[in-house]
């Protein structure tokens, strides 16, 4: 019987074990991210300010994940693959039976974050190259909706519990019900370390460079300089500002997370095909160009309508972000295009990752100083006119470009 993804991945890509790992990977990730805001503003008490030191720590791991890689160059990636989900696993089990603490917490944050970022460019590569090569957009959609629908099954969670633990006495203030999720949580990353053993060695070997600048990929390093930036403001300060500004509890970020990866659900493979049929200059810019409007109606909604109305705003601009935060899939697409072979894909995927954080590190400690001296408005206006650049330098690049 013919499968819904047979014309996508190669005949003898052994598809059903990568996509059963991401699946149970996108419920323990949804039910960790599902509270990760809340815990550590209403348990670990972190301020607006020092929230921008965390995301600088929690974020480091990105700025070195080429050299993590380059160590090891001898593995093939689905090992690395591994590995990394095995070292997020460990994380969830130190923010499991660890205090609450604010070093302690931060410190198995990291160790989480370093298994995430580790995965992220191996991830990817894995997935296009079991893609038929004229497919990859799809590839891409596919496995994105993947992950979408085991985040919605973890925010769900998410929010089922925190309204059980309500109703039985649990106020804002009690750890139990966050290290709860942190269990539930662990056991299934441990369900995905164990599904991602039994999946068979790739012959795609991470590469041997520390860095990899080509002069034919300068274009893709900068829209990962400028894409760093603008995620950076939205993934740290976004969420935050619904918490400490608009009081948006636990159930309520999860609920948002949720719809957001309903429509991520919904909307990725479409974006894989829009991408393969429109190419991926239209979407890198029209992306950024509605992502101008969404930052300063972030920045200024509390400004323009009343509380209850300004906080629906927000709550849909958060949506809608995530939305348009799909097009990144196009850059992967571009470095495809003009790359020579899989292993200078895999090498300038990771480079571009280490890139966007070098900015994202840079961005998340001035977001917090610059939260705290002049406010939200000029948060989020920084954003949309990082977008605006963005957009503008997405121009410049040929659909058909090809390497010289």
């Amino acid at each position: 019987m013919k499968t819904p993804w047979k014309d996508i991945y190669r005949p003898d890509a052994k598809i059903g074990r990568f996509l059963s790992v991401l699946a149970l990977f996108g419920i323990s990730y949804g039910l960790y991210r599902g509270i990760q805001d809340n815990y550590l503003a209403e348990i670990v008490r972190i301020t607006a300010f020092e929230r921008g030191i965390v995301e600088f720590f929690r974020e480091t791991p990105g700025l070195l994940v080429v050299v993590i890689l380059a160590a090891m160059y001898r593995f093939a990636e689905s090992r690395i693959f591994k590995i990394g989900i095995a070292i997020m696993f460990a994380g969830l089990i130190g923010l499991l039976v660890s205090g609450t603490s604010k070093i302690t917490v931060v410190l198995f944050m990291v160790v989480f974050s370093f298994g995430e970022h580790i995965i992220m460019p191996v991830r990817t590569t894995i997935s296009l190259d079991l893609a038929k090569r004229d497919r990859s957009g799809a590839s891409l959609g596919i496995t994105g909706a993947i992950g979408h629908l085991g985040n919605i099954a973890g925010y769900i969670a998410v929010t089922a519990l925190f309204f059980l633990f309500s109703r039985i006495g649990s106020g804002r203030e009690s750890v139990l019900p966050f290290k709860t999720i942190f269990g539930v949580s662990a056991a299934l990353m441990a369900g995905a370390v164990l599904v991602a053993l039994a999946l068979k060695e790739t012959t795609l070997k991470s590469p041997r460079r520390r860095f990899y600048f080509a002069k034919k990929f300068h274009k893709y390093y900068m829209l990962e300089v400028f894409y760093g930036a603008r995620k950076q403001i939205f993934l740290t300060f976004a969420p935050y500002a619904l918490i400490l500004q608009y009081g948006a509890d636990t159930s309520v970020i999860a609920l948002l997370l949720a719809i957001c990866a309903g429509f991520g659900l919904l909307c990725s493979p479409l974006m894989g095909r829009l991408i393969d049929r429109l190419g991926f200059k239209c979407i890198m810019v029209a992306d950024t160009l509605i992502l101008i409007a969404v930052c300063l109606l972030y920045g200024f909604a509390h400004r323009i309508f009343p509380m209850p109305i300004a906080f629906a705003v927000v709550c849909v601009n958060y949506v809608l972000d995530s939305i348009i935060s799909l097009g990144s899939m196009a850059s992967n697409v571009y470095v495809q295009a003009i790359a020579s072979n899989q292993e200078e894909i895999t090498a300038t995927l990771s480079t571009g990752v280490s890139v966007n954080h070098v900015i994202s590190i840079l961005i998340a400690l001035m977001g917090g100083w610059i939260w705290k001296v002049t406010g939200i408005e000029v948060l989020f206006s920084m954003s949309a006119l990082l977008g605006l650049i963005n957009s503008i330098y997405a121009a410049t690049i040929k659909n058909e470009e090809k390497p010289a």
